[in-house]
């Protein structure tokens, strides 16, 4: 079975940074699209950001674009978010979801498989 974890969440300040991680088991995910999700309380599942798990083609939502990085580690499975200079409006619960075969977008609904989520609260 598949299995997505994710861990780096935590309370920071504006302008800090924090590093998420996604553990990924369960196949070979070599052609799979990876991405963040976030999600805030009442709010839609709204995309983050997205790559390929060979570490291509990378896609950010506008409004993380030039803060939040995502990587890929082939070695350890494990997908990494990178987030910089986080705002207020970033506190969301983050979620990792992968794609069969990269046919992942920005809509949470072409995702095949979904992590448990992690916290993120940002204070100003």
């Amino acid at each position: 079975q598949v299995q997505l974890v994710e861990s780096g969440g935590g309370l920071v300040q504006a302008g800090d940074s924090l590093r998420l991680s996604c553990a990924a088991s369960g196949r070979t995910f070599g052609r799979y699209t990876m991405a963040w999700f976030r999600q805030a309380p009442g709010k839609e599942r709204d995309f983050v950001a997205a790559i390929r798990w060979t570490g291509g083609n990378t896609y950010y939502a506008d409004s993380v674009k030039g803060r939040f990085t995502i990587s890929t580690d082939n070695a350890k499975n494990t997908v990494v978010l990178q987030m910089h200079s986080l705002k207020p409006e970033d506190t969301a619960v983050y979620y990792c979801a992968a794609a069969q075969s990269g046919l992942g977008t920005t809509l949470a609904r072409t995702y095949d498989y979904w992590g448990q989520g992690t916290q993120v609260t940002v204070s100003s």
